[in-house]
């Protein structure tokens, strides 16, 4: 299964960020939740103002989004 171009880090961080070529962004953080294994970076830019930041998440599909995952519930079925 591929990913979309338009739900990969690079183009989800232009789309927020602008074109990253035309003002330089870093990854401050990087992390993976011990409870559910949840990939998240946090990615910075910096402007005359100060630092702007957003944490992007890693979805389960593979693709990077704003908001993190939907945790999962637990379920009861009857058969």
């Amino acid at each position: 299964m591929g990913i979309a171009p338009e739900s990969s880090l690079r183009s989800l961080v232009e789309k927020w960020f602008g074109p990253i070529s035309a003002t330089p962004v870093r990854i401050t953080r990087s992390g993976r939740a011990q409870s559910n294994q949840q990939v998240s970076v946090h990615i910075e830019l910096q402007l005359p103002g100060g630092a702007v930041g957003l944490f992007f998440f890693r979805h389960l599909d593979g693709s990077w989004r704003v908001f993190p995952p939907e945790a999962e519930r637990p379920v009861m079925r009857v058969h």
